[in-house]
C-alpha cells in the first residue's frame, strides 16, 4: 500500500487517526506521516513487534525519534534469515509519494528475541505506549500463547480483531473485564480500512488519544 492512497482512502471513508505499525519494520511510517501533512488525518508512529513468544504488540509512539530508537532494538534482536519473497512478498521500502527507495531483504515475519516483558518494558522507556493485537486470534494472540494477560502486563488496552467482540472474549476470559477494547483494523489490503473506534481528544498527542481511548 503506497503512503498517498492510505491517506486517501483514510479520509474518504471518513477516518481521521490510523496508527501504522508494520511487522517488525518502522521503514514507511515516515513516509505516511509526511503524505498526511496538510490533510485532516493524524498518523500515529509505531510497529507490531512479534515477540520472542510469537505474541503480537502494537507499539504505539510519541515522535519518530523514540520509534527509530526502538526499531534500532528490534534490528538487534531480529533473526539473521532471509525474506523468501515468493512466500512473503517483497518488502519495499517508500517515499511519501510512492517511489521506490529500496528493498528489505531481511526476514521480517517471524520472531524476534524480545520476550513480551522485555519488549513492553523497552518501549516505555521511550514514552511508548503498547497494546496485546489480536488478543482472541488463534496465530499470534496472546491469549493462545499464554492463556490469558499477565496481571502485571503495562498497559489497561487490549486489542481484538475485527471478527470478534468485547463479549466474546470476555465468555471465556472473564478476568479481562478490567481492559479497555479497541477493534483493530490490521489493514494489509487497502480495502480492509476499517474505522470502528470513535472518540474524542483534545489534541492528537499519543498521551491525550491514550487518555481519550480509556474513556470510551
Amino acid at each position: 500500500m503506497l503512503p498517498p492512497i492510505i491517506v486517501e482512502e483514510a479520509l474518504s471513508r471518513g477516518i481521521n487517526l490510523i496508527a501504522i505499525t508494520d511487522h517488525n519494520s518502522s521503514a514507511n511510517v515516515a513516509a505516511v506521516m509526511q503524505a498526511a501533512e496538510g490533510t485532516p488525518l493524524t498518523v500515529i508512529p509505531g510497529i507490531e513487534l512479534e515477540t520472542a513468544e510469537e505474541i503480537h504488540l502494537v507499539c504505539l509512539f510519541p515522535d519518530l525519534v523514540s520509534l527509530a530508537k526502538f526499531q534500532l532494538i528490534v534490528d538487534k534482536n531480529l533473526p539473521k534469515l532471509a525474506n523468501n519473497e515468493e512466500f512473503f512478498g517483497v518488502q519495499l521500502e517508500v517515499s511519501a509519494k510512492g517511489d521506490f527507495i529500496r528493498k528489505d531483504n531481511r526476514l521480517l515475519s517471524t520472531a524476534t528475541r524480545l520476550s513480551l516483558e522485555e519488549a513492553a518494558a523497552k518501549v516505555l522507556q521511550l514514552g511508548g505506549k503498547v497494546i496485546p493485537a489480536h488478543i482472541e486470534r488463534a496465530e499470534n494472540g496472546i491469549l493462545e500463547r499464554l492463556g490469558t494477560v499477565p496481571p502485571d502486563f503495562p498497559s489497561e488496552i487490549l486489542e481484538i480483531s475485527r471478527f470478534s467482540s468485547r463479549e466474546k472474549v470476555l465468555k471465556t476470559n472473564p478476568e479481562l473485564a478490567k481492559y479497555h477494547f479497541i477493534q483493530g483494523g490490521d489493514v494489509h489490503y487497502i480495502d480492509d480500512l476499517l474505522g470502528s473506534v470513535f472518540f474524542e481528544a483534545p489534541d492528537n498527542s499519543l498521551d491525550s488519544i491514550w487518555q481519550a481511548l480509556l474513556a470510551i
